[in-house]
């Protein structure tokens, strides 16, 4: 995990439509940053459904919030238009942004060991540094508490 204080690591990655989002466009404004593992699975369903939930409260803050995952830009419009999911999601198949954020890991799951994205969130601050670091965060929580933590600091 990288450690709160260091400066987010920028990236350019397409999007659900295959536009190159850069992170450095975002200075200047706060950003949830939320790797997941994979799109259509339970968890990660669950998580992206909340983050839609909450997604007024992030927009009325002016939090841009973005997914990342290393499934295609085909599936990431798949699934945002499943789910209605109106934040960005950005396809990261080569691990640029997975690997730089240090959230690609060993995993194990039924006795197997793979390599995997450890779900994680990183809050970015409006100067580019991460301000919050929430690792192994549970699928259903992580919008609620992310905006639990901003009421509370800001």
């Amino acid at each position: 995990m990288l450690e709160v204080g260091t400066k987010a690591p920028l990236f350019t990655l397409p999007d659900k439509d295959g536009q190159e989002i850069n992170l450095a466009d975002y200075l200047g404004k706060k950003i949830v940053l939320y790797f997941y593992p994979r799109d259509n699975t339970p968890g990660c369903t669950r998580q992206a459904c909340a983050f839609a939930a909450a997604y007024e409260e992030f927009k009325r803050q002016d939090i841009v919030v973005i997914g990342i995952s290393k499934d295609s830009a085909a599936s990431h419009l798949k699934f945002a238009e499943k789910h209605n999911l109106p934040f960005i999601l950005l396809s990261d198949p080569e691990l640029q942004a997975i690997q730089a954020y240090d959230v690609w890991k060993e995993k194990k799951l039924y006795g197997k060991v793979n390599m995997g994205v450890v779900r994680t969130t990183y809050i970015i601050n409006e100067e580019g540094i991460i301000e919050k670091v929430m690792p192994k965060v549970k699928p259903d929580t992580n919008a609620a508490e992310i905006l639990e933590y901003l009421a509370e600091t800001h």
